[in-house]
């Protein structure tokens, strides 16, 4: 009986350990938003406060260390949200992200007319998140942007 030399197993083992366990994470799926509210209201600047809820597909857990965001409506700019997390994301589950937006005021009032009327609007996020996984990071990409109604009454 012929035997294997251990010198070419072994590194074709490590090849298909690391190429099976380094998976790209899959992008996160919004599901919806709930909470919004006014934390702080200001003349030059005011401060709103939602929980967004995205599910995980991956078979993973994730990290979540910070975003940076823009968040507009109709294509006018609404306001920023910058965070640093320490968020665990569990694998195949959904997960809530508190998120903090500072807006300026005059696209407050412009955009909440739109809300009070009940009319459907464009949101369109853009800007940069970190995920990892094993406290290894990467900086990836959004730009998300659907269709959404809000509405007061």
């Amino acid at each position: 009986m012929k035997r294997i030399n251990p010198c070419y197993t072994l590194p074709v083992i490590f090849l298909f350990i690391l190429t099976t366990s380094c998976q790209s994470p899959k992008e996160l799926v919004y599901r919806d938003f709930k909470n919004l509210n006014i934390e702080k209201l200001g003349f030059g600047a005011t401060t709103l406060k939602l929980d967004l809820i995205y599910y995980n597909p991956n078979n993973f857990k994730l990290q979540l260390k910070y975003t940076d965001l823009d968040i507009f409506i109709d294509n006018n700019y609404l306001g920023h949200s910058s965070q640093d997390y320490q968020i665990t994301i569990p694998r195949l589950a959904e997960f809530t992200l508190p998120l903090q937006i500072d807006v300026a005021m005059e696209s407050l009032l412009k955009n909440a007319m739109l809300s009070f009327l009940g009319k459907e609007v464009t949101v369109k996020i853009t800007g940069k998140v970190k995920l990892g996984k094993a406290n290894v990071y990467k900086t990836f990409p959004v730009n998300y942007e659907a269709k959404q109604r809000f509405s007061v009454f």
